[in-house]
Formats: C-alpha cells, sequence, structure tokens
C-alpha cells in the first residue's frame, strides 16, 4: 500500500512507479521486472484461488528469473507462504514474501529495507546456483522458512516470529546465512506445481466451555474433508465422553482431524497426558510442531490428493517441506 497525502487514505501502490519511491532499487545489481493483480486485494481477501494465480505467475516466469519476491499485506503473509511452500515440489530458486507495518512513503516506513533485503537474499547465488531454495519469509532483518512463521504482533516492526525453527538468514552489516537451518532441495528433479488444494476443512479452537452441540454443529458440515483442532499445551483436550464420542463420530466418515497446539512455540505429543492418549486412540493426527497457518495449507494441499486416511495420516506427520521437526 501506499499513503495519498491528500487524503490520507492508503490505496493500492502503482508497480511503474517502484523506482520513484525507492530510487535506492538502482543501486542493486540486480535486473527487476514486476508484474502485480489486475486489481490488488487487502490481505485479509486473501483465498486459495490467489494462491494458485500468484503460483502461475512464477511457474510462467520460472526459468526466466533467479528469484522471486511477492510483496504481500502482512495479516494473511504466513498462510500464503505456507500455501506455496506446499504447492511447489523441488524449489530449487528463492520465493520471498514481504511486506511492512508501514507505507511505502510513510516517513519511518519499514518497506524499503523489507523490499531491499529481500531482492537481495533471492539474488543470493554461490557457484552459480541460489542460496536459497524454498519459500521464506523475510521480515525487520531476518528470513523465516515461510511455512514456520507466524504473526505476532500488529504494531511492532517485528511482526512475524519462527518459534520452532532458527532464521534462514540475518540481515546486519552483511546478510548472514545459518546454513545448517535451510532446506535442502533434490535438484535433480524438476520442480513441479501442485494446483489441487481442497478448502472443505474447519479450524476449531478449543476452549474452556466448549459444547457439545457447538461441536456436533461445525462438524455436522456435509462436505467437511477435514479439521484443525486448536488444543491446549502439548496437545491436550477435554477428556468428556461426549467430546471423544463427537471427534471418533467425525473420523468415521472419513474426515481427518489434525491436532495443533494453541501455543506459539513447542510440540503436540499425543500420548504425554491422559488428556491426549484418548485422540491418539480414536485416530486424530498428530501436527506435531506446525504452525496453524501451514497446517490449513498442507491439509489443503493433501485432501486434493484423495489419500486413504491412514496414507493420508503418515504423510501428513511427515516433514514434506521443512514445516515441522
Amino acid at each position: 500500500m501506499v499513503k495519498d497525502f491528500e487524503t490520507g487514505a492508503l490505496k493500492a501502490f502503482n508497480f511503474d512507479e517502484l523506482l520513484q519511491n525507492i530510487p535506492e532499487l538502482k543501486l542493486l545489481e540486480h535486473n527487476i521486472e514486476t508484474v502485480s493483480f489486475e486489481r490488488p486485494i487487502d490481505s485479509s481477501n486473501m483465498k486459495p484461488l490467489f494462491w494458485l494465480q500468484i503460483a502461475e505467475i512464477i511457474e510462467e516466469k520460472y526459468d526466466s528469473y533467479d528469484g522471486f519476491v511477492v510483496l504481500h499485506g502482512s495479516d494473511t503473509m504466513s498462510y500464503s507462504a505456507s500455501a506455496l511452500s506446499f504447492m511447489f515440489e523441488n524449489l530449487s530458486k528463492p520465493i520471498i514474501f514481504t511486506g511492512s507495518q508501514l507505507p511505502i512513503g510513510d516517513l519511518r516506513t519499514d518497506a524499503k529495507e523489507n523490499l531491499i533485503t529481500s531482492i537481495q537474499i533471492a539474488g543470493l547465488q554461490r557457484h552459480g546456483r541460489p542460496v536459497i531454495s524454498e519459500v521464506g519469509l523475510y521480515f525487520e532483518y531476518k528470513l523465516y522458512r515461510g511455512n514456520r512463521t507466524t504473526k505476532i504482533n500488529a504494531e511492532h516492526f517485528q511482526a512475524f516470529a519462527s518459534p520452532n525453527h532458527s532464521p534462514l538468514v540475518e540481515s546486519g552489516v552483511h546478510l548472514s546465512v545459518n546454513e545448517a537451518a535451510l532446506w535442502r532441495t533434490n535438484r535433480r528433479r524438476k520442480t513441479k506445481l501442485h494446483r489441487g488444494l481442497n478448502d472443505q476443512i474447519a479450524l476449531i479452537k478449543i476452549f474452556p466451555g466448549i459444547n457439545r452441540s457447538l461441536l456436533e454443529h461445525i462438524l455436522s458440515k456435509e462436505d467437511l474433508k477435514g479439521v484443525i483442532l486448536e488444543t491446549y499445551g502439548s496437545g491436550n483436550a477435554p477428556t468428556e465422553e461426549w467430546f471423544l464420542d463427537v471427534l471418533k463420530s467425525t473420523i468415521s466418515r472419513g474426515v481427518v482431524v489434525v491436532n495443533v497446539t494453541q501455543c506459539i512455540g513447542g510440540s503436540v505429543s499425543m500420548g504425554q497426558y491422559e488428556t491426549s492418549t484418548q485422540l491418539k486412540r480414536i485416530g486424530v493426527i498428530s501436527g506435531k510442531d506446525i504452525t496453524t497457518e501451514a497446517a490449513v495449507a498442507k491439509i489443503m494441499y493433501l485432501l486434493a490428493k484423495d489419500l486413504s486416511p491412514k496414507v493420508f495420516k503418515t504423510i501428513f506427520e511427515t516433514s514434506l517441506r521443512g514445516e515441522m521437526s
């Protein structure tokens, strides 16, 4: 976004004015080309259809560029970065998501640094190959693995965190690459775009007082295919008989149920406490230390594969793009 100084309102940024707003880009040793949606959207309106549009733009240009930077509103950026990480298999080039807390043109904007450094990271090469070969998210001096991020603050410049995985790159006087943290892709295999996403899912946060009628109402949705349960601590939930019966009935209909923690950091460990042992017994899938954002993207990605429940569970509990430990 950019601020209209006459009205004070925010409006969509015109990419044709990129160099006018950020003249520092002329100092970069990169050739930069831009493309944008015909009608820019607020990131709160993001949905799988737009993920596919972004991915197809990248696929179309894939062989012509060394890397890609996606400018995106911060509210749903972690969801989008997670989605593209699953949609692109054997990614051999960087796709870096970035944005800002203050719009370009604002006196104290963080947009310039975030964009300039994202472009530099997207262009990092070693021995003629990209240093980064995964989907990343850059914000406030740190590049994170995209599917490990979550937005933690609506006001601070440090808006994102990656609680369960180290930053890939830290920006200071120099760019410091954490080699051990990078995702290693199989470069002998061709990059492939998976277009299918099934959004017939529900996200349910467990809270003290959740009742049977509410849970049954949500889970009775006729075309429901998957459920993400945000549980307490290391994957704990009520042990009341009605709660387990409703989940068991849902799973028996072929609906997959994934357990993720409400905590910012840490992991689901079903069976560690009595309050999660029953979930494990009835077939609830462990999300381990995956973020909710990545779980949403991963469940949509896998549901489109039409897998058997047993195979779905095995694959979901396996790290596909570095999204879980």
